[in-house]
């Protein structure tokens, strides 16, 4: 039976397969199959009271917990469009997502890891001016809090506006309904909207559920953040379309997750390497029984060279994968079933199903096997194209359908792409990826500092962190801490650069373009 290609479709099929079996456990919270349909369609209901309609969009400002799956159903239920925000973020930067896509409703949780969301975001949006329900946003309508303190619409005053309305007309919903708007901020530090059909978002989470063998009979924690693909397609669409039970994970706490693996039965775990090398150097990790771990993809940064193997053998795994993929397409490659785990540490596999995948040199000619050039792909899962952005998406896109990825491998023998480097020059710090565009660009506004570099640096335990190469003005000394604490007010932690290296001048070509390479 063939996978249905909208969400409101999907639940139907969920709950008419599985029933009462547990879909979703968070805490004291369990909802059955079929209960996660009802509640989603109350949602629906709740977010057409309050002024959604189809192509609108809704942001969500959460960790992962059972509202937000909630609310990225029900608005897909209704033909709107997830847009989800990094909890990382800081004000100015969710003013800006929410800016660029025009979301006219906010889920937030208000104090989580004792962030004021609505503080910053009023704040920052303050220095724009005008109107809304946050001065400054006029396009944004209502802002729905799930945190204790209900500094906006609390969650169940919001749900019981479910009550007088209508039942949801769910007709306008197509496999080709825009189904989230992922921003990533790019080269440029300018946020760039990644837009994914329904059938879209479907698709690579069952490709990506069948490449780790989901069945109802498994329990996935998923870790990985749910504003990111790689939590939200991969984990929560992905458990979804295999019947998977889904325990949402809100913050990565080594031993409270040993103690859910060993309390449940845990058998899928993916995530960023940094998960499973603090599990393996734990000093409590013998305390715990592992053996129900099952599958595991470590993806997203880069890969000790023994990490796979230490999986298997210290903690019991009996698969492990890489994968490969951008916001702009999800999955493009998976490591292979009963893959060797020394092939797996040295490849992402080949492109998965309804994906080719090319190398290419600088004049758009392809590689033999082994040389490395531009990765670019094309399928069916490669994105629509960036949110009212038609200049950026034929930047990226080609007349051929090619997605021209920015980034650097090989090819080998079998198909399986190797990941060599960057022309972009982004980094990832602990699985989350970081444009330094976007960083200079804030030091650059700093009064100490002329000009900015930033490049990725390794680093054992997050795979890569931040290096800052600053000019300064003549007379003034290199106050890293006071550059470390700027950024953190205005950045994401993730973001913020680990060094900070005061530089005379930075190396340039001939055209004035500053040479990153020298500074790595």
């Amino acid at each position: 039976m063939s996978t249905p290609r909208t969400m409101p479709a999907l639940l139907d099929e969920a709950a008419r397969r599985h029933g009462d079996a547990p879909a979703v456990v968070d805490g004291t919270t369990q909802l059955s199959w079929t209960g996660l349909r009802e509640r989603a369609r109350t949602v629906a209901r709740a977010l057409a009271a309050a002024g959604v309609r189809s192509g609108d969009r809704v942001a969500v400002w959460s960790p992962n917990r059972v509202e937000f799956i909630l609310t990225f159903l029900g608005a897909q239920c209704l033909g709107a469009a997830l847009v989800p925000i990094n909890t990382r973020y800081r004000g100015e930067e969710a003013r800006v997502v929410l800016e660029r896509s025009g979301a006219s409703v906010l889920v937030l949780c208000n104090g989580f890891l004792g962030n004021d969301y609505l503080g910053m975001l009023t704040e920052a949006a303050a220095r724009v001016g005008g109107s809304g329900a946050i001065p400054g946003l006029p396009r944004l309508h209502t802002v729905i809090d799930l945190g204790p303190d209900g500094v906006a619409v609390p969650w169940n005053e919001f749900l019981a506006g479910a009550d007088a309305a209508p039942p949801v007309d769910e007709a306008a919903v197509t496999p080709s309904t825009v189904a989230d708007i992922l921003y990533t901020s790019g080269t440029t530090g300018v946020p760039k909207g990644v837009m994914s059909t329904h059938a879209q978002t479907i698709g690579v989470a069952e490709v990506w559920a069948k490449g780790a063998s989901l069945t109802p009979a498994d329990k996935y924690a998923i870790v990985n953040p749910f504003f990111h693909s790689f939590g939200y397609k991969a984990g929560v669409v992905a458990a979804i379309t295999a019947g998977t039970t889904i325990y949402p994970v809100r913050t990565f706490d080594p031993v409270a997750l040993m103690e859910l693996i060993q309390r449940v039965g845990i058998s899928v775990l993916p995530g960023a390497p940094t998960i499973f090398t603090t599990l393996i150097n734990h000093p409590r990790r013998t305390e715990f029984d592992l053996s129900s771990l099952r599958f595991a993809i470590a993806g997203a940064a880069t890969v000790p060279e023994n990490l796979f193997s230490d999986m298997l053998d210290i903690l019991g795994f009996e698969q492990v994968a890489q994968a490969y993929g951008l916001t702009e397409c999800v999955v493009a490659t998976q490591s292979r079933p009963n893959e060797d785990p020394r092939h797996v540490a040295q490849t992402t596999g080949p492109a998965v199903p309804g994906l080719e995948i090319r190398t290419v040199d600088e004049k758009g000619k392809d590689l033999p096997v082994g040389a490395d050039g531009e990765i670019l792909i094309r399928g069916e899962f490669v994105m629509l194209g960036y949110f009212d952005d038609p200049d950026a998406t034929a930047a990226a896109i080609d007349a051929d359908g090619w997605l021209h990825t920015g980034d650097v491998g090989r090819l080998d023998e079998h198909g399986c792409v190797k990941i060599t480097g960057r022309l972009k020059d982004m980094f990832t710090v602990g699985g989350f990826n970081v444009y330094p565009a976007e960083v200079e660009n804030v030091l650059s506004t700093h009064p100490d500092v002329v000009e900015a570099a930033v490049v990725g640096v390794d680093d054992e335990r997050m795979g890569s962190v931040g290096r800052a190469y600053v000019t300064l003005w003549a007379g003034v000394e290199l106050d890293a801490e006071a550059l470390r604490e700027y950024c953190r007010e205005r950045l994401a932690n993730f973001k913020v650069p680990r060094e900070f290296v005061a530089i005379k001048e930075l190396p340039r070509n001939a055209s004035g373009k500053i040479l990153k390479r020298e500074l790595r």
